[in-house]
């Protein structure tokens, strides 16, 4: 296969590959794991809502570059099953790595939380305090998470199938 993603396409997927991987691990801390501590657990909290904000601008970049400078298509030889999982699977991906930070924003803003991002920048609450939304802000968020994880399986999933078992050189476009 000779198709390569441009460098800037392949620097934008692997930089956002840390940060989801960032995103998660304090995000599961925070939930699983809350510090007693309140100083760090708000550090927490601002760690992952500000990565989040990175993510999401990253992701409309990612979007934006996308549209403009389109990828070549997968090879006809895969069976169509295959190809329509992989497009399925992107557009979900796309979709979500956008649709939860802004979720994340609101839950955290209905909480009464102002989003602070790196220390530096306050985002207006579009919503403020509402405490009879924060929890379903909060649920769709942690739903949300649990979608990400499952597309990230499946595109992991995707991974195996094109580098260990077909051999094709799908995996080589991203690397």
């Amino acid at each position: 296969m000779d198709y390569r993603y441009p460098p800037t396409a392949r620097w934008l997927h692997w930089i956002t590959v840390a940060l989801v991987v960032v995103m998660f691990t304090f995000g599961v801390w925070i939930g699983q794991f809350e510090p007693k501590d309140e100083a760090l657990k708000l550090r927490l909290y601002a760690i992952h809502e500000s990565t989040g904000v990175v993510v999401f601008v990253l992701v409309l970049g990612r979007l934006l570059r996308r549209l403009a400078d389109p990828p070549a298509p997968l090879p006809s030889h895969l069976p169509v099953s295959v190809r329509t999982a992989a497009r399925v699977n992107h557009a979900l991906l796309y979709a979500v790595l956008l649709i939860q930070p802004v979720i994340g924003f609101l839950d955290t803003n209905a909480w009464g939380f102002p989003l602070q991002w790196a220390g530096l920048i306050e985002i207006p609450s579009p919503i403020g305090k509402n405490e009879a939304l924060a929890p379903i802000l909060s649920t769709l968020h942690w739903l949300g998470a649990v979608v990400l994880l499952l597309l990230i399986a499946a595109h992991l999933g995707g991974v195996f199938y094109h580098g260990a078992i077909r051999r094709d050189g799908i995996v080589q476009r991203m690397l």
